[in-house]
């Protein structure tokens, strides 16, 4: 039987140097958008380097990023060969995400502060995803200096796309043959293992009507007035969806979401357009295309109900679902024994209602789980809101779960 001892109290000694790790990722601000991530990939960079850990960069070309909605992309690669050139045994990546929504507003904590308070290290990206970053390099460290494996290897993939969906992240480094692991891991929180999670359409929808005097309101059409059918109408299909539900665990049913409206020019003037954005999440068991055939049809059937009303609808993001691949078998039952010896408690395996970038690595065929280092809910992490955390006795024990686990697959 493995003792793991010595591997659990490496990473106790160097559990300071992993916090410092954190709050200096944290401290370089990825706010997408605007989506200038490239200065983050060098500081990160910078900082394996000082591990020995050499990261290879893969900058996205500029007219890709442009095109995409965001500034700047270097995706990094830290590839750890074991044994012969790491050809006998799996290869296996850890993915963590970089980039992360702007801070907004009702903060008491700095968001870039990386400050400690009462256990926990506050500042935007600290749960979702960066404390990853530092649980996976730190990991990697203590099964070099410990377990020391002589078969196998081990890619951490730091991508900065997971917002956009991940197709310039993951995606980009998968479609141009720049990595084909056998097995993958990436960011999640402690308390689950999730071998699932749904899927996610996001539309834009511009509302035309025609603009005109608030004197004289006849003369115009209303788009507002439009926009608020047809909202209706969206808002009113939750109903309904509450009554599709899924098989998996953890996963209720779908919803939808308008996160984003604007429009008009004054209050005096009759508003001529009216542009708003919605998510629809959608569960594994849906086909995408018939949830977005059936949006459009939703949106078309209610403005056909204000006449005089047009609309344009666009397709921003399209992100399957990701279902569990058989071969993950063995990421689950390692990280589901050791997070229970780690954290004196079951790590059930489930389906989130998130939407993640991982859902990119199981299309290419590569199974994979989602593990790392956060509380038992988004919710508790703040993540996406004001003072976002993470625990760092979270932190420390993931640390340890992920490096119990790989001393498993490559041993």
């Amino acid at each position: 039987m493995t003792d793991y001892t010595p591997l659990d109290a490496w990473i106790d000694a160097h559990f300071d140097e992993e916090v410092r790790f954190l709050q200096a990722l944290v401290r370089v601000p990825t706010d997408t958008p605007p989506g200038n991530n490239a200065p983050h990939a060098e500081r990160t960079a910078e900082l394996l380097a000082g591990f020995g850990l050499d990261a290879e960069k893969h900058t996205v070309p500029a007219d890709e990023v442009k095109d995409y909605g965001l500034e700047s992309l270097t995706n990094l690669i830290v590839r750890r060969r074991y044994g012969k050139d790491g050809k006998d045994g799996l290869t296996v990546a850890l993915n963590a995400h970089g980039d992360v929504v702007p801070p907004g507003d009702g903060w008491t904590h700095d968001p870039y502060g990386g400050e400690i308070v009462d256990g926990s290290l506050f500042g935007r990206a600290t749960a979702v995803s960066k404390s990853d970053f530092a649980s996976f390099t730190f990991a990697v460290r203590a099964l070099e200096a410990v377990a020391k494996p002589s078969k196998g290897a081990i890619e951490l993939h730091f991508t900065y796309d997971e917002e956009f969906g991940g197709l310039l992240g993951p995606g980009w480094l998968l479609k141009n043959g720049l990595t084909k692991p056998d097995l993958m891991i990436a960011a999640g929180f402690s308390y689950e293992v999730v071998t699932a999670h749904n899927g996610c359409l996001q539309m834009e929808v511009t509302v035309n009507g025609k603009m005109a005097h608030a004197a004289i309101p006849s003369t115009g059409v209303d788009a507002l007035q439009g926009a608020v059918g047809i909202l209706n109408a969206l808002y009113a299909q939750n109903a309904i969806y509450k009554n599709v539900t899924s098989e998996v665990e953890g996963i209720t049913h779908p919803y939808v979401n308008v996160g984003r409206i604007e429009g008009g020019t004054n209050t005096n003037v009759v508003p001529g357009k009216v542009v708003f954005k919605l998510d629809r999440r959608m569960i594994p068991e849906e086909n995408p295309v018939e949830v977005e055939a059936t949006i459009r049809k939703v949106i078309a059937d209610a403005a056909a109900q204000s006449p005089g009303i047009s609309v344009d609808i666009k397709r921003l993001l399209l992100a399957n679902s990701m279902r569990p691949l058989p071969g993950n078998k063995p990421l689950v039952d390692a990280i589901q024994k050791h997070g229970a010896a780690v954290f004196g408690e079951p790590i059930p395996a489930m389906g989130t209602p998130l939407y993640t970038d991982v859902r990119l690595y199981g299309e290419a065929g590569i199974p994979g789980v989602i593990y790392g280092a956060g509380p038992r809910t988004v919710l508790e992490s703040h993540a996406k809101r004001s003072d976002e955390r993470v625990v760092l006795e979270d932190l420390r024990r993931a640390t340890k779960v992920i490096a119990r686990t790989l001393t498993d697959l490559l041993s």
